[in-house]
């Protein structure tokens, strides 16, 4: 899997860019360097990703895709910003060096950053790695996002960046709107959920800043296992650091092999409740009252963005052959989340 998605390739015909302008930006806003080639990264981005090699250094630009886009869709600007304001802390992101909101340079506006040389793991059981190894990196990247969650937003700038409050509320609001937009039959979990979530939000709101899309391929690790930088903060906002974190811990629940106690133990992987507990020793916060409310939540949200997957099958609007199938998760995800709600609240 890896090699599918790890390093370079040459730059896609729809998504080239101009590298005399972009020349011409870099000398005036970075740096007098001669640019020797410009690369597309593999890995599955929505933001088109590119290595930009000069005669001295390398960087790594990230621009909103060509073509027409939702107003608030492929924010470059946004990552760019929390990626910036994040630089002093204890979270660990590449460093920045300019945001170009000028069209005429690339085509979209883009973002050029630091290239951190460093290894990207795809698969969550690390079937390279030896037990101490899992151990470690899987410790890593608790610590990171615990580090994450405990910077103070308003100190680093980012008091803007987002609605505190309310965060699970207006989630649970906005993706219960997007599925009865998109919906194509009547799905009873799904009908259950939407009453049952809106009167279930716990007592506990709290914001912090949250990544979004916090996962094992959205980091670079170095030799030592440590995290290098966080990647792909498109959908990072101020939100509920308990939401951001189970959203994180899903693949617990759906990959059987991280569900199975016995082979987290033999693998030197922590089990749900292990990674969940080293969370609240480092934050103080005590996840175990609440737990399975936000893990409901997150896989609705999830059922939810299926299910407008297959309101695009339907439309004929659904870019990938593999959307139906996908869609098609809407069934398992909220029958089991409905699940969850019999066996742990009725």
């Amino acid at each position: 899997m890896d090699d599918l998605f790890s390093g370079t390739k040459p730059v896609d015909e729809s998504l080239a860019i101009s590298k005399s302008n972009l020349q011409e930006w870099m000398n005036e806003n970075i740096a007098q360097e001669e640019i020797i080639s410009i690369e597309q990264f593999r890995g599955g981005q929505s933001n088109p990703t590119y290595k930009v090699s000069t005669n001295t250094n390398k960087y790594v630009l990230r621009r909103k895709p060509p073509g027409k886009l939702l107003p608030s869709a492929h924010a470059v600007d946004r990552e760019y910003a929390v990626i910036t304001a994040l630089q002093d802390t204890n979270v660990p992101v590449p460093r920045s060096f300019g945001l170009c909101e000028d069209n005429e340079v690339v085509g979209t506006p883009f973002f050029m950053m630091e290239f951190l040389d460093g290894i990207v793991h795809w698969d969550l059981l690390l079937p390279n790695m030896t037990n101490q190894q899992r151990t470690e990196i899987y410790a890593e990247k608790n610590r990171v996002l615990s580090a994450l969650h405990s910077v103070d937003f308003n100190k680093v700038g980012l008091s803007s960046f987002g609605k505190p409050g309310n965060y699970v509320a207006r989630q649970v609001s906005r993706w219960t709107k997007q599925y009865l937009a998109s919906e194509t039959q009547k799905i009873s979990a799904m009908d259950n959920l939407i009453e049952w979530l809106p009167e279930n939000i716990p007592d506990d709101d709290e914001t912090s800043i949250v990544h979004g899309d916090y996962r094992l391929d959205n980091m670079i690790f170095n030799n030592e296992h440590q995290v290098m930088g966080v990647l792909d903060w498109e959908l990072s906002t101020l939100g509920h650091p308990i939401a951001d974190f189970s959203y994180h811990c899903l693949s617990w629940r759906t990959l059987p092999q991280l569900a199975d106690e016995a082979f987290c133990k033999e693998h030197g992987i922590p089990t749900e409740f292990q990674y969940r507990d080293m969370y609240s020793e480092a934050t103080g916060k005590n996840l175990s009252e609440n737990w399975e409310f936000y893990i409901i939540f997150n896989i609705f949200k999830i059922a939810a963005i299926c299910q407008g997957i297959l309101g695009r099958v339907r439309d004929g609007t659904a870019s990938s052959k593999h959307a139906e199938e996908r869609g098609n998760q809407v069934f398992p995800l909220s029958e089991a989340a409905w699940a969850s709600v019999e066996k742990f609240y009725k």
